[in-house]
């Protein structure tokens, strides 16, 4: 139960803090609300396959999302461009993505980074979460301590079940006031709708390039590193290789970019999720399951996750995640030697800087690694 619950909180965060952002980028490009639906298919599909998959096939928590910061990207950047060829754009990233996968290169790459910059990276991407679960509180404080107040006491009598308590008693009590907006659910089922392709110079340097670097530098470096700083030891370049492929299929009907979660993957890879180790791959598991019936019913899901109030969805995040930053910022701190470098990275991702699209996670790493390189030649020209 812990494992499906956590499965769960994974996509009702990721779904409810990104999805506007998604069918946005799809109204920019003048899609229909067919073919908004048909995104929001592909995109389900997508993520469901790529999540219980390789979970299955490693017995590991394996969570992917659709890219966030590309969607953003295309509200901004891709505007006016015609939809056959935004998706040919989207298929030529997906083949980027591939190739960087299964080549290999970008699993080079990370296995470069320390362990407490990834950890403290971690921690960074993570802080707001925590913080807005008790931040929440100005709003809604007896939702959210009752919540609070609920997860307390299954920490201490029933650790496995407390993220679980916290949400029933959160539930219960937005039902009983009245704030679980229940007026829009309605029993719908999803089509795919194929928009064929086409190929534009344009389109591929506006959108294909910028999303494939987003994708790589935003979504799959932080979601590598949530899964080092966790402990576990995933086949990278398959993985990537095979968003990528799944990204290629689906393009047509509006999957335009999947990749490695990182902030809903650490709730799967937390203890909250399981208290073994070796079986929080179910947590993982579950939420593909959850992203396919998203991709099934993606009406009818939209507006059930619709129905939450916003409070109740950061305090869940919040609760569900204090023994995943708590882990990352011990690991972060615990070499001296790389202390300074790793609350340089903090520091930087928490902050949320972006810069030419890219996100603070990215650019966390970059500080980090900056400030391990300066400090490192310092000291041996001591």
């Amino acid at each position: 139960m812990p494992a499906i619950v956590a499965g769960f909180v994974t996509v009702l965060v990721g779904f409810t803090s990104s999805a506007v952002i998604v069918f946005e980028a799809a109204r920019a490009l003048g899609a229909n609300e067919a073919q908004i639906a048909s995104w929001m298919w592909a995109l389900g599909l997508g993520m469901g396959l790529t999540c219980i998959v390789p979970s299955l096939r490693w017995r590991v928590p394996v969570v992917t999302a659709w890219s966030t910061p590309g969607a953003a990207m295309l509200i901004t950047g891709a505007a006016g461009v015609p939809l056959d060829q935004a998706i040919g754009a989207f298929i030529v990233s997906a083949v980027l993505i591939a190739v960087s996968g299964f080549s290999g290169w970008f699993e080079r790459a990370m296995n470069r980074i320390p362990i407490a910059l990834a950890s403290a990276m971690l921690a960074g991407v993570l802080l707001r979460f925590g913080i807005e679960a008790f931040a929440s509180m100005q709003t809604r404080f007896g939702l959210v301590f009752a919540m609070f107040a609920a997860w307390l006491l299954g920490r201490r009598l029933w650790p496995r079940y407390a993220v679980v308590l916290a949400l029933a008693v959160g539930v219960a009590i937005a039902a009983l006031g009245g704030d679980l907006r229940t007026g829009a659910l309605r029993l719908e089922m999803a089509a795919p709708v194929w928009t064929t392709p086409s190929l534009s110079l344009a389109a591929i340097v506006g959108i294909a390039l910028p999303l494939y670097v987003v994708t790589m530098a935003s979504q799959n470096m932080p979601g590598v590193a949530v899964i080092r700083a966790s402990g576990y030891t995933v086949p990278i370049s398959p993985v990537i290789g095979w968003t990528g492929v799944a990204t290629l299929l689906l393009a047509p009907f509006g999957g335009y970019a999947l990749n490695l979660a990182a902030i809903t993957a650490a709730i799967c890879m937390g203890p909250e999720a399981h208290e073994d180790r070796s079986r929080r791959y179910v947590a993982s598991v579950a939420a593909g399951c959850f992203y396919l019936l998203i991709g099934l019913f993606g009406a009818t899901v939209t507006a059930v996750f619709a129905a939450f109030p916003r409070e109740l969805i950061m305090a869940i995040a919040g609760l569900a995640l204090l023994g995943t930053i708590g882990n990352g910022l011990a690991a972060a701190v615990a070499d001296e030697r790389q202390r300074e470098p790793a609350l340089v990275t903090f520091l930087v991702t928490a902050s949320g800087l972006t810069l030419a699209g890219i996100g603070s996670a990215f650019w966390g790493l970059v500080a980090g690694l900056l400030t391990l390189l300066v400090l490192t030649l310092r000291r041996r020209g001591a």
